[in-house]
């Protein structure tokens, strides 16, 4: 894709000897070693002998897998370099295990143009942490009135557009999005909320809020969108992304689309799956998102759209805020919480410690799949195939640990999983064939 330029590592070879090597992309889960030179993968099996200078990796106990790759993420700049920066966040992601994140577009000023997506690209070069992939906006700041130039952003390394945060309200709008995306193969990812329905509310409407004294939103504020948006994905051919499928209903539209060969991918969030409106009781703004977190039978249905994969990825919607801005009264206070730290474990616990996933379905739906949705594959990302890119997680599944943010390398801290055991997490990322983190 025109603009991306991979960063690869020019140092010793790296051998990573003896971990579980779990990769979906080519059905493997095996113990074996994988050589890594210059930037690539050069080799997975047995008995590898490592060339001479390589650094050598003791990975027995460990699994190794392809990096993994968040599609939604908030870096915050430019803009709001208070909450987060492209570097910070770029190495927070690294710290949770991810080699590459997508950035969305809606900063200060909004990434509209091929100089903004240019901005980010370079910045994302910079950082040092993560691979940073930006998307562009669907609309000229995000105001749903006029599209942006989708084959500049694309040129200027956009990897799709979007205009999450906000709606694309007009249904004819989003048709001409998917009709000239086309053209450049790249997925509008779309914000489902109906702002008629969802208009003054600040959580799930149910009982809690109606106890709480809150306006809540409606499940249908995101099914209407869904299913509309459904329905011009298939009449188009056009490639739909979901982003945060928070309803029952929402899963299993997206799973009925599906059957009938609808071009499209969706998103289930940590938060989601793991977490109900009960977590906004005593009136916490760390639980404050959107979409709301919903009732549990919404939460059973994420969980399971994530299980049977008609939610093909899970992504974090990391949106950091300052401390302050999260202290407001709770119908002032912004949507949003942290996740790139937190999502490994979460996943793990909620999903695979549970038997509802096995650990190749979820690095499928944490690395592969995202990689498939937004192209990455088509540069080497989500596989530890021969000549894919050399990068790389290494994951303890056995580490148990607990959520401090005071340790977080994210600038922000607003998170509603403080104190939550869990159990899984990574111990070293590679990006390009270099060590970008590794833990104490």
């Amino acid at each position: 894709m025109k603009g991306d330029t991979l960063r690869v590592a020019g140092h010793a070879p790296v051998l990573i000897r003896g971990g579980r090597v779990v990769d979906p992309s080519q059905q493997l889960d095996a113990v074996a070693d994988v050589l890594l030179v210059d930037g690539r993968v050069a080799r997975v099996g047995e008995g590898i002998e490592a060339p001479e200078g390589a650094e050598t990796i003791d990975a027995a106990g460990l699994v190794v897998t392809p990096g993994l790759i968040d599609v939604h993420v908030h870096l915050r700049e430019p803009g709001q370099e208070h909450k987060e920066t492209i570097r910070s966040g770029a190495r927070a992601a690294a710290a949770g295990g991810f080699t590459a994140v997508v950035a969305m577009p809606n900063t200060d000023p909004p990434i509209d143009s091929p100089a903004t997506v240019g901005y980010v690209v370079a910045a994302g070069h910079r950082a040092g942490g993560a691979r940073v992939f930006p998307t562009g906006c669907i609309t000229v700041g995000q105001a749903g009135e006029q599209l942006t130039e989708f084959g500049e952003l694309v040129d200027a390394g956009a990897v799709a557009v979007t205009d999450d945060g906000r709606p694309v309200m007009g249904a004819g709008m989003l048709r001409m999005a998917l009709e000239y995306a086309l053209a450049f193969d790249v997925p509008v990812a779309v914000h489902e909320e109906e702002l008629t329905l969802s208009r003054g509310g600040s959580m799930n409407e149910g009982i809690i809020a109606t106890r709480l004294g809150l306006t809540g939103i409606p499940n249908e504020a995101e099914d209407v969108m869904i299913a509309r948006d459904l329905m011009l994905a298939e009449l188009t051919g056009g490639r739909l992304h979901v982003q945060h499928v928070s309803t029952r209903r929402g899963v299993a539209l997206i799973r009925e689309a599906k059957a009938r060969g609808v071009r499209v991918t969706a998103e289930g969030t940590p938060h989601h799956f793991t977490l109900t409106d009960a977590a906004v009781e005593a009136y916490r703004t760390d639980a404050k998102m959107n979409p709301p977190l919903r009732s549990e039978a919404d939460r059973e249905a994420v969980r399971q759209g994530v299980s049977d994969g008609t939610l093909d990825v899970i992504a974090t919607d990391h949106a950091p805020h300052h401390y302050d801005e999260k202290e407001q009264a709770f119908e002032d206070a912004p949507n949003g919480i942290v996740g790139l730290e937190t999502a490994l474990g979460l996943s793990y616990t909620e999903l695979v410690a549970t038997g509802l996933l096995d650990l190749s379905g979820l690095i499928d739906r944490m690395s592969c799949a995202p990689a498939r949705a937004m192209n990455l594959d088509r540069m080497g990302l989500g596989s530890l195939r021969e000549g894919s890119v050399a990068d790389v997680t290494i994951i303890d599944p056995r580490l148990e640990w607990t959520v401090d943010p005071t340790t977080f390398l994210s600038l922000s801290r607003n998170t509603p999983f403080t104190g939550r055991a869990l159990r899984c997490r990574a111990v070293r990322t590679i990006v390009g064939g270099a060590t970008v983190w590794q833990a104490d």
